[in-house]
């Protein structure tokens, strides 16, 4: 097990290295999030920082707003350049990135870290991997990765052929939302009643959190469920149950997964309706990402 954990590590260090050289090889590709320098000679009013919209697009004066994203450096120049010839005669255009932008992926399951991360707009599966400090040591093939996009499409990616066999091809890019959920091969079983879509038994694999298991249960919006208030009733090690009360709208809402609980066999989760609380109210906070992101990772798991 110990082995293959280095090989892993040292597997994601060649892929991470052989990405980058590819990726040197090629023109930047000007992201959301980026910042530009534009220079527009002899047009001092055109001429300046700007940032790379969400859509894709900056803004700028006497033309509006330009779709750039997805263009190099120079496509995008003579991008800008095109929409200036209405206005003004021979422009003369440059365009050169000052700063990287940055995403925000959230990796879960068997990884040693599981969280939310910053990664640059350039960033990678292996990239989200090794901030996520790496895959826990494995005994046989490394299982497959699930990954969601922000619009919550959903793609495997074999982590046998990308760490063990070094298919590059696999390493997906990452965009801001992307949610990466890597699988344990051992699985645990647990109980969660109350304001869930599906009440009972849930299975889950061995690292996953509390999150994940109500997410398997379902919550949607008719579920009326109190993520303030959920509690979960563990067996210590004496023998005797005791009750842990947690405040999940708050953890997800932080993006802290340290403070997900991590689930243990034969826990029993309670999830407390909202009924006679209006949104706003203590306790009776609904929160779209909270409910987006539970959605989500539903789909996360086969």
């Amino acid at each position: 097990m110990f082995r293959r954990s280095l090989f892993g590590l040292a597997c994601l260090a060649l892929v991470f290295i052989l990405s980058s050289m590819s990726r040197a090889d090629a023109p930047y590709v000007i992201h959301s999030g980026d910042a530009l320098n534009v220079v527009v000679y002899g047009e001092q009013t055109l001429t300046g920082p700007v940032i790379v919209l969400p859509d894709g697009t900056i803004d700028l004066a006497l033309i509006g707003k330009v779709h750039v994203a997805g263009q190099s450096p120079d496509e995008a120049a003579e991008t800008i350049k095109g929409a200036l010839e209405k206005y003004i005669r021979h422009p003369q255009v440059t365009v050169a990135v000052s700063q990287v932008g940055q995403v925000n992926v959230m990796v879960l399951g068997d990884v040693k870290t599981p969280g939310k991360y910053p990664l640059p707009t350039t960033g990678r599966l292996t990239d989200a991997i090794m901030a996520a400090g790496n895959i826990n040591p494995v005994e046989g093939a490394y299982p497959d990765a699930r990954v969601s996009d922000a619009s919550g499409q959903v793609t495997q990616v074999s982590l046998e052929r990308l760490l063990h066999q070094g298919d590059t091809s696999l390493n997906l890019p990452v965009e801001d939302g992307s949610i990466i959920y890597i699988p344990s091969p051992l699985t645990i079983a647990v109980q969660v009643v109350g304001a869930v879509d599906h009440p009972g038994e849930v299975d889950l694999r061995d690292g996953d959190r509390l999150s994940m298991a109500i997410a398997m249960a379902g919550t949607s919006v008719g579920s009326n469920a109190d993520l303030n208030n959920i509690t979960v009733t563990r067996v210590n090690p004496q023998g005797k149950s005791e009750p842990l009360h947690i405040d999940l709208y708050k953890t997800l809402e932080g993006g802290d997964l340290s403070k997900d609980l991590v689930m243990q066999k034969g826990d029993l989760v309670f999830v407390p309706s909202m009924k006679g609380r209006a949104p706003g109210q203590p306790g009776g906070i609904i929160n779209q990402g909270a409910y987006y992101l539970l959605s989500t990772l539903r789909l996360l798991v086969p």
